[in-house]
């Protein structure tokens, strides 16, 4: 993502921490021509796959997956720290758990120490509407989630996992029907679906240096999301690979209602909160926001162009 300050720092924990065999492929994300001058003059080894047009997570990952010659592929953001030996622990836990399991993830932590995610629990078109109304936290016990040592989960968390390289080209790699989320928990649920388990591990830590601020991409970026959720939730039963078409229609409605609702509300209370004290930057990003979600829950478009559309006009303001 043209983001050298975060790569170096992933790239050198990569570096220092691993002792197996293995390849780095960077996928240089609308990179300019200087950070392209710096990772090859700092980082010879690395094979770089070149992103030079708009595009989500599944898509740029995919281009260099297929790429991948080593048994198991480490997929990282270029937004962790690493401490310990990551890649290492996670392969030695594959010795100790039978064919029949796919990936195995590290407890993923923010920069302050509180854990983002240490497995995950199964999801359902419920889970989504909770989590919708920040109803869900990812690192309080539950099923699937925050055990101790290595356990069984029931899904990823696409910013760190290792996962065995012939059953994730057998899954088609990332599903592209999924922009920004939730192709992760769509792979997780595809590969369950199979007959594959899933693992985490507490005892294996990578910091995710997420970022949280309101920014203008969210604009194009939320309603996106939302509409790839809304296409898996509705049709979770039947997951296949690509997921084009919401396979319950009935489902798909109920939770495009339920999204109309609640970003109404929210597009009135900044709306609100603007006229009485004067309308701030993220104000205007969140009425924003929820306008361009309410715009797209119905549409006909896939993800991938409802974003390249609100990208558009965000790029001509």
């Amino acid at each position: 993502m043209n983001r050298p300050d975060l790569l170096g720092p992933c790239l050198d924990g990569i570096r220092s921490q691993t002792r197996v065999s293995y390849e780095i492929l960077v996928v240089a994300y609308m990179f300019s021509g200087e950070n392209m001058q710096w990772l090859r003059e700092n980082y010879p080894e690395v094979r770089i796959v070149l992103s030079d047009k708009l595009r989500g997570f599944a898509e740029n990952n995919n281009l260099a997956l297929p790429l991948a010659r080593g048994r198991f592929c480490f997929v990282v953001n270029d937004d962790t720290l690493m401490s310990m030996p990551v890649i290492d622990a996670l392969l030695s836990d594959f010795s100790s758990l039978g064919d029949d399991v796919a990936a195995v993830s590290p407890k993923i932590v923010f920069a302050d120490g509180r854990i983002q995610t240490l497995g995950r629990s199964e999801v359902s078109p419920w889970t989504y509407v909770r989590h919708y109304l920040h109803l869900v936290d990812e690192a309080k016990p539950g099923p699937g989630r925050m055990g101790t040592g290595l356990f069984e989960t029931y899904n990823l968390n696409g910013a760190c996992f290792l996962v065995r390289t012939d059953v994730f080209r057998k899954a088609g790699w990332f599903d592209e029907t999924y922009t920004f989320t939730p192709e992760d928990i769509a792979l997780g649920s595809f590969l369950r679906q199979r007959g594959y388990r899933l693992y985490a591990d507490s005892r294996v830590s990578i910091t995710h240096l997420a970022n949280s601020t309101a920014s203008r991409m969210e604009t194009a970026i939320k309603p996106t999301r939302v509409r790839g959720a809304l296409i898996f939730y509705s049709s979770l039963g039947h997951l296949s690979n690509p997921q084009k078409k919401p396979y319950n229609k009935l489902i798909y409605c109920l939770l495009a209602v339920f999204v109309l609702i609640v970003e109404t509300l929210r597009g009135m209370k900044y709306m609100r909160r603007g006229v009485h004290y004067g309308f701030g930057s993220r104000d205007q990003i969140m009425v924003t926001t929820a306008r361009n979600v309410r715009r797209t829950v119905f549409s006909s478009r896939t993800s991938g162009e409802i974003f390249r559309k609100l990208y558009s006009e965000i790029d001509r303001k």
